[in-house]
């Protein structure tokens, strides 16, 4: 696919993913009261803005599609003398601020749900689990002694309860043998799989050399299923993400910024559209459970400071949650750098 076709799906499904994030926040801030000055799509410098008749917000398109905002009247430390008392945020019920702040987390999840759900009714609702389907005689997992029929329990001792944990499990031992628990027989035993390496598009793909099981059903009810299903795996594995990040399990090399999406997006286009669907779905998974991470900068850390009041019974000194907010997001920029810099090395490996 080239270059400039890739950077149009990049663009587009972004743009939806960002919208919808968006779009969650301005309409319960709307529904509430609070003034609006902006309602953005994309960063940096403005390429495009209009406003509507008798809308007091300025609706615009920047230049980086990597995120957006919405600027409402009292988010910030200084009050705007301009703006009614009753239309700041800060004016607004504890709990009518809680879903501005969470709004685009829910909208980001109910996206990928029905988009799920479309892959769904499209694809009969795949879902695999972790009984072993084929067994490739020229890779490891044949020589090991795997076996059609075998259900993976555990690598390395840790339970695996689903193919999105057991793919996770087995990343994080990068190419090294691992213990897999099975089940044979209604027999539990251990078996030692060292992975096939090969590298593609600069990235180390681990091969074992078996297949999982996979069931289909038709069928409104199936692809919902399949939907939930999808996004508890999707989020469990984040989870555990998170934890390895912290623990140093998983470096930072093993995150991919934009320019590692804008990558997959290119790959992923050439395979169809239900896989474009999906990979939406995924995304705006990813992005609603980084925003719900309550750390400062995100809306998990809004969020954070909200429930520290409700606790405390009087609102966190603004300046200091404004300046924390503040230190957290240039560490979150400089994070996005680091990380754009692996998959810049990835690239040219």
């Amino acid at each position: 696919m080239t270059f400039l076709l890739t950077l149009i799906y990049f663009i587009f499904i972004m743009g939806i993913i960002v919208f919808i994030h968006e779009f969650g926040h301005f309409i319960f801030a709307k529904k509430f009261g609070v003034y609006c000055y902006e309602f953005s799509i994309g960063m940096g410098p403005k390429i495009y803005s209009f406003k509507r008749k008798n809308d007091e917000t300025t609706y615009s398109i920047r230049l980086f599609p990597i995120g957006g905002y919405v600027s409402m009247a009292g988010e910030e430390v200084e009050v705007d003398e301009n703006i009614p008392l009753d239309k700041r945020m800060q004016s607004k019920k504890w709990y009518q601020r809680v879903l501005i702040v969470t709004a685009g987390v829910i909208m980001n999840f109910l996206l990928a749900f029905i988009l799920l759900i479309v892959v769904g009714l499209l694809t009969s609702s795949p879902i695999s689990n972790t009984t072993i389907s084929k067994v490739d005689s020229n890779n490891p997992a044949y020589q090991s002694g795997l076996k059609k029929g075998d259900k993976i329990v555990s690598v390395e001792g840790k339970k695996v309860k689903n193919v999105e944990i057991l793919s996770l499990e087995l990343q994080t031992h990068k190419g090294k043998a691992v213990d897999l628990g099975i089940i044979r027989d209604n027999e539990k035993q251990n078996i030692k799989v060292k992975p096939l390496i090969e590298k593609q598009s600069g990235t180390d793909i681990y091969k074992y050399g078996f297949s999982l099981t996979t069931t289909t059903n038709k069928g409104i009810i199936s692809a919902i299923y399949f939907s939930f299903n999808k996004i508890v795996g999707i989020i469990n594995q984040m989870v555990w993400v998170v934890i390895y990040l912290f623990t140093g399990v998983l470096g930072l090399n093993s995150l991919s910024g934009p320019i590692g999406i804008f990558n997959v997006v290119g790959t992923t286009a050439s395979t169809g559209m239900v896989n474009v669907v999906y990979l939406i779905a995924f995304l705006s998974i990813n992005v609603g459970f980084i925003n719900i991470l309550p750390f400062p900068a995100f809306d998990g850390g809004r969020l954070l400071f909200l429930v520290i009041e409700k606790i405390k019974g009087s609102p966190v000194d603004p300046k200091l949650e404004n300046t924390i907010h503040n230190i957290f997001f240039y560490l979150l920029l400089l994070l996005i750098v680091v990380v754009c810099y692996n998959d810049i090395l990835r690239i040219f490996r």
